[in-house]
């Protein structure tokens, strides 16, 4: 169970990212308040349908996501498959239950609680700040007005919120740590003796037909898939850009018509002491109180009273320091009163969720449009991105129909969007190159159309404003490799295999004599181990020896999955003199998140049953568009 555990560990972690995370769940309110009869549908929660439309979103969505995170060459193909497709419908179903959940229990994301989230976001900080460009850039990307967002979001956190519930209420019994701790950090002095199978080659004597007779009898280990090498044309958005010139009346022109982008908000700069309110309220605002007379008294010096006073970690060091904002990067009760402050001015006691400020405004910037020299290189940047979108949605349908209309080469297309013919070299369905490895793609490509008669395949897209059409070349069947070419690989196979049993024949026979007196095996020099400190040991070596009771010296063997035999004499079991903290700690963490994950399993099925969910698997398997 403990080595369950250890490998399992980051479970957890995992299926809440796969159950939260994503950014921005598949569907919102208003799917789950959907109603109506859809025979398509691939599942059904407390009678609601999910449509095979939500399905393909989520898939797709989740390629996105992989292939941003994991770059080009990520495989696509490997989540397209019955096993995955049923995962990413779990995950759209446990996602639904738990939005029930949230509706009944009337989970409410209060404005303070949305925005700290927002202002948290890793993506929309720029220098350590919120970023209002950046924010707007990730609204556009994703077509949703900020209440739309914000709307989904609020979803979100209430999700988890009843996930965090349930994951957070895991407990770990002392008696469970210990003995569990005490395994992981136990020793045991061990003396090693390794019989490798290549010793044993030299005596290996194969028959003069058992290649032959391998061969014969293994035929599918020798086959050979079928293959293509193709040509192919790659029209997208990226493409069309590089060969986008700025027009500089253009570029100014969308600077012109888009000013109110280019405008910088007024900003303001503060420093502040921070006196959190937990536990003890009444003594935080008693302490803010007396530093207030402090800092207000004659030669005060507020940035030394912060670096000594302030609870706020991220700030104290710099004399409260909290750089430049604007509206909206703060909460409200701070910004209120930043915003009403004049430069050098020091508030009064404010309070917020975080506690009790002392606010100084250090510098105001007032508010200002960005000059066109200013902004000139993102806005080209932008310029030339929003023309590239508008070229690939025009040339989207002309490009699928040439290469669709001249369907016996791919030079008419290349030729009229000014695009590159591109060869791939003889490849397999299963390893396709990255540019060309999509499902949709492959089934042409293998298909009668493309191999027999040579045509183009139809334009696919194989990724976010990306389109593929590809030729065949040539085409080599499948087929079985010659005698001659494996007759070597082969032998050498069966040589090894002879070999390892001969080792294992010895190292059986060395402990048999072991166990009956272990001073008849002459073993190496001693050396403790531990479950992490394996000192050389193989991970079933060391499973052995950790997994035999010791009470006196005692022998054991283990085969080894990298050929040969050893045998281990395991002379005592021990605990460290100093015990490691930090392991113990790890321990309690590991067994922790097992027990949430458990938890948090039962949990889901239990809302999944009380949601009478139907899972419709035959219609999901036909993976509509």
């Amino acid at each position: 169970m403990f080595e369950f555990i250890r490998t399992h560990q980051r479970l957890m972690q995992f299926l809440l990212l796969i159950l939260i995370v994503p950014p921005f769940a598949f569907f919102g309110i208003d799917g789950y308040r959907r109603s109506g009869d859809d025979p398509t549908a691939v599942a059904k929660v407390a009678g609601q349908p999910i449509s095979q439309q939500e399905f393909s979103t989520a898939q797709r969505e989740q390629v996105d996501r992989l292939r941003q995170q994991l770059g080009r060459n990520f495989e696509a193909s490997l989540l397209d498959t019955p096993e995955m497709r049923r995962s990413t419908l779990d995950t759209i179903v446990n996602q639904r239950v738990l939005m029930t959940q949230a509706v009944k229990r009337n989970l409410i994301v209060s404005d303070e609680r949305l925005r700290a989230v927002i202002m948290a976001i890793p993506s929309l900080q720029e220098n350590g700040q919120f970023s209002k460009d950046r924010y707007d850039v990730l609204l556009r990307s994703q077509g949703l007005t900020a209440q739309g967002f914000e709307n989904r979001l609020r979803q979100d956190i209430a999700v988890q919120t009843i996930a965090t519930g349930v994951s957070e209420s895991a407990f770990t019994p002392k008696a469970v740590l210990d003995l569990f701790a005490r395994a992981q950090m136990e020793e045991r002095e061990v003396q090693e003796i390794v019989i490798k199978a290549d010793a044993f080659a030299a005596q290996v004597k194969l028959a003069p037909d058992a290649v032959k007779q391998f061969y014969d009898a293994n035929p599918k280990q020798f086959q050979v898939s079928a293959q293509v090498r193709v040509e192919y044309v790659v029209l997208s958005q990226e493409a069309l850009a590089a060969g986008i010139s700025a027009n500089p009346e253009q570029v100014k022109a969308y600077y012109d018509q888009n000013l109110a982008k280019f405008q910088q908000d007024e900003q303001r700069q503060a420093s502040h002491i921070l006196f959190k309110s937990d536990p003890d309220k009444a003594a935080a605002k008693a302490r803010a109180e007396d530093v207030l007379k402090q800092v207000k008294a004659p030669g005060g010096d507020f940035a030394a009273l912060a670096k000594k006073h302030s609870q706020d970690p991220g700030s104290a060091a710099q004399g409260g320091d909290l750089g430049a904002f604007g509206r909206g990067s703060m909460v409200k009760p701070f910004e209120d009163a930043a915003f009403t402050l004049k430069e050098g001015e020091v508030s009064g006691l404010v309070e917020s969720e975080f506690g009790f400020h002392i606010i100084k405004v250090t510098a105001i910037k007032g508010a200002k449009v960005k000059s066109f020299e200013e902004m000139r290189g993102d806005i080209e940047k932008e310029w030339k991105k929003l023309e590239a979108q508008k070229k690939y949605a025009e040339s989207a349908e002309a490009f699928s129909n040439t290469v669709y209309e001249q369907s016996d080469s791919l030079k008419p297309a290349a030729d009229k969007f000014k695009l590159e013919v591109k060869t791939a070299p003889f490849f397999a369905r299963a390893a396709a190159p990255p540019q060309l490895n999509n499902p949709k793609l492959l089934d042409r490509l293998f298909g009668d159309d493309a191999i027999k008669n040579k045509r183009n395949t139809e334009a696919i897209e194989v990724a976010p404003a990306t389109l593929v059409a590809a030729r065949v070349v040539e085409f080599k069947p499948q087929a079985i490799r010659p005698l001659a070419e494996v007759q070597a690989d082969i032998s050498a196979l069966l040589t090894r295999r002879e070999a390892q049993a001969l080792a294992r024949k010895e190292g059986e026979a060395k402990l048999k004599a072991a166990q009956a007196s272990l001073d008849s095996v002459s073993f190496g020099a001693a050396k403790t181990v531990t479950r992490d400190k394996t000192e050389g040991l193989s991970s079933e070596a060391i499973k052995a020896v950790m997994a035999v009771q010791v009470k006196a010296p005692v022998a054991v063997g283990v085969e080894l999955a990298a050929g040969g035999y050893a045998l281990y004499r395991v002379n005592k079991a021990s605990q460290p003199a100093n015990p490691d903290i930090a392991k113990r700690e790890n321990v309690r963490v590991a067994l922790t998140r097992a027990q949430a994950e458990s938890d948090f399993a039962a949990y889901i099925e239990s809302l999944r049953q009380l949601s009478q969910v139907e899972l419709h698997l035959e219609n999901l398997e036909k993976k509509a568009n």
